[in-house]
């Protein structure tokens, strides 16, 4: 028993390193796909490296620099409300710097280290970028352009930036800042986490200088259309005087007309006059087109 006991806890010991974060190193595995472009089977990839050529207005390298840089959700805890953010959250370096970044994904997803507004004639879409499937670590190198500008610099994972991966990188002295970097500049919307929702409402109606909002009874009475009020028809319309006037004037001459006349011998007159009727009517109307034709 004592045997088997000891044979286990050994086991277990050598099995520990199993169980340990290993980060996996991707620099020797990339594929170069050409145009700045390295990327490897197992999520590694690197976009505008570029060692070598200067950007225009670059007569030299102004000197060469390395930094390392570490992303995953502990780096956020010290900024409330953010789930992921980089080590660090600025940069700064002289012009013309050749620039290697050595990426870190401390977490178990996606993460990414991209810079944009770089000129395009030499990055391609005006980005530098790398990216990696954590915890895995990758580098990539690139020559800053001339100038005094502050670029962006965040993961462009769906939702990482807005939840705090985001970063600025100036070269020389930059042209302002960017705002919403965490612990640089304030947030374009400001975190309240006292406020209620029906404060934050009262807030927003004042600040856009909107009309109190009406209460929902009243305004389902407002919108409740009016019932429509039909007028009855007078008892004595004009349709029913004239029919009474016919009534009273025709019926003497339809009665003496059809006086000791059976009912099919009516029914017989009154067919054979509305057919002669008709063929007067039908003979004016030939004679009336005969006479516009000519």
């Amino acid at each position: 028993m004592m045997k088997l006991v000891s044979v286990s806890v050994f086991a277990a010991l050598f099995s520990l390193p199993t169980f340990a974060v290993e980060y996996q190193d991707h620099d020797g595995m990339l594929m170069n796909h050409g145009d700045g472009h390295l990327m490897d089977m197992a999520g590694g990839m690197v976009m505008g490296n570029n060692p070598d050529t200067l950007p225009g207005g670059c007569e030299k390298v102004a000197e060469t620099k390395e930094i390392t840089v570490r992303a995953g959700h502990k780096y956020a805890e010290k900024f409330p409300g953010r789930m992921f953010a980089f080590d660090t959250q600025e940069f700064q370096f002289k012009p013309c710097t050749k620039l290697t970044v050595h990426f870190i994904n401390d977490d178990n997803v996606r993460h990414q280290w991209m810079m944009h507004g770089l000129p395009k004639y030499l990055y391609p879409k005006g980005m530098f970028h790398l990216e990696v499937s954590g915890p895995a670590k990758i580098s990539g190198t690139l020559i800053l352009p001339p100038g005094d500008k502050t670029y962006l610099v965040h993961c462009d994972i769906a939702q990482h930036m807005e939840k705090g991966m985001k970063a600025q990188l100036k070269v020389g002295k930059g042209d302002g800042d960017l705002p919403s970097i965490p612990n640089v500049t304030a947030n374009t919307v400001p975190d309240d986490y006292k406020i209620t929702l029906p404060e934050l409402l009262e807030k927003a109606h004042a600040e856009a200088d909107l009309p109190e909002p009406e209460p929902v009874v009243e305004s389902a009475k407002k919108a409740t259309p009016a019932p429509v009020v039909v007028e009855e028809e007078s008892a004595f319309s004009g349709v029913t005087i004239i029919g009474l006037l016919l009534g009273v004037v025709v019926a003497p001459m339809l009665a003496s007309k059809f006086k000791g006349m059976s009912a099919g011998e009516i029914v017989s007159y009154i067919l054979e006059l509305s057919q002669s009727t008709l063929k007067s009517i039908f003979e004016i109307a030939q004679n009336l087109l005969r006479k516009f034709k000519k």
